[in-house]
């Protein structure tokens, strides 16, 4: 059976080239309403101090701290250039182009951190009860978030063994867009180069564009518009990756929020659910890492990059939180 080949299309809808409604943006609203459900109905059941007041202006602050840490934090983190680009048009500002996609996990998580603090001590709430409700509530939006990264063709798996490329999995991945890639030979797409001459300008693209300097990037084309001919001359080209967007999507959603689900059974002090959410994501989030190529300019520390040291001090912290907070000589939290 053949790789699973990505043709999907970022846009739920376009409206004009390259603006319109994303998919990516559509899951990150998905994640948010999830998020608000829960809360609301731990409120409402006694499993949280909140009130549903107090649930439905969590839930906003929470969208603000993820949108602005998420993308702060992709931007130091593996695009420092872009608090420097300017652009003539909207929204005029690299950091700004969050229509682009380029969100931060890590720095979503700092950023709702922020947003804990704040809340809680305006609401006059338990800082690290109002952090455990937020661990629990953020998993389905992590995952979304993976499912999106999918949807828009980034943040690649690394590539499969050698051994493995001739009788690729069913579960690999290849990408049409590896042809830019500056290491992908050109030489092995010429097949597809001649079935979109032959094609006569079947999906989008023919022989015109096919003699044209920019023939890559019209095969990609005809790739995802779904000319059959071209798409079958390019795969055996391709490279077949790990789907690391999956893996994370299934750490980073159900099982981190299962493992969150089994902690909290027993009523904990405030504080341990989120040490436990940080020792746990820290740790998927190592693993998962080893089948996914590092970001294009990510920094290293050591051998490990920056996402695998920041996840390492996650789970040190959440440690300390877990060890720190169940001594601490409060009433545990009301979820049970």
């Amino acid at each position: 059976m053949a790789s699973i080949l990505h043709t999907l299309d970022p846009f739920a809808l376009e409206i004009s080239p390259g603006m319109g409604v994303r998919w990516y943006g559509l899951a990150y609203l998905t994640g948010f309403i999830v998020a608000w459900m829960v809360l609301r109905w731990m409120a409402r059941t006694g499993r949280s101090m909140m009130t549903v007041r107090n649930a439905d202006d969590f839930v906003t602050a929470m969208v603000l701290g993820v949108l602005v840490g998420g993308r702060v934090g992709h931007v130091v983190l593996y695009e420092p250039s872009l608090l420097w680009t300017f652009g003539s048009s909207f929204p005029f500002w690299g950091l700004l182009e969050i229509h682009k996609g380029g969100m931060s996990s890590h720095g979503g998580m700092a950023g709702v951190a922020v947003a804990v603090i704040w809340f809680a001590r305006t609401r006059g709430l338990p800082v690290l009860h109002v952090m455990d409700c937020s661990a629990f509530i953020c998993c389905p939006g992590l995952m979304f978030g993976r499912l999106a990264n999918w949807v828009n063709g980034e943040l690649w798996g690394r590539a499969l063994p050698e051994s493995m490329q001739a009788s690729a999995p069913w579960w690999s991945v290849k990408y049409p867009t590896q042809v830019y890639e500056p290491s992908f030979d050109l030489s092995l797409a010429e097949p597809a180069r001649a079935a979109l001459a032959a094609s006569g300008g079947g999906g989008g693209a023919g022989g015109t564009e096919a003699l044209s300097a920019q023939w890559p990037q019209y095969v990609v084309q005809a790739c995802y518009s779904g000319n059959r001919a071209v798409i079958d001359a390019l795969e055996p080209a391709l490279t077949a990756y790990y789907p690391s967007n999956f893996f994370q999507a299934i750490t980073d959603g159900p099982i981190l929020m299962g493992v969150l689900a089994l902690v909290w059974l027993k009523p904990r002090k405030p504080g341990v659910v989120a040490g436990w959410f940080l020792i746990t994501y820290g740790v998927l989030r190592e693993v998962t890492e080893q089948f996914r190529e590092p970001d294009s300019g990510v920094s290293y520390v050591g051998p490990m990059t920056l996402p695998m040291f920041i996840s390492v001090v996650m789970v040190v912290v959440g440690g300390g939180m877990v060890v720190v907070c169940a001594r601490r000589r409060v009433a545990p939290s009301p979820l049970g």
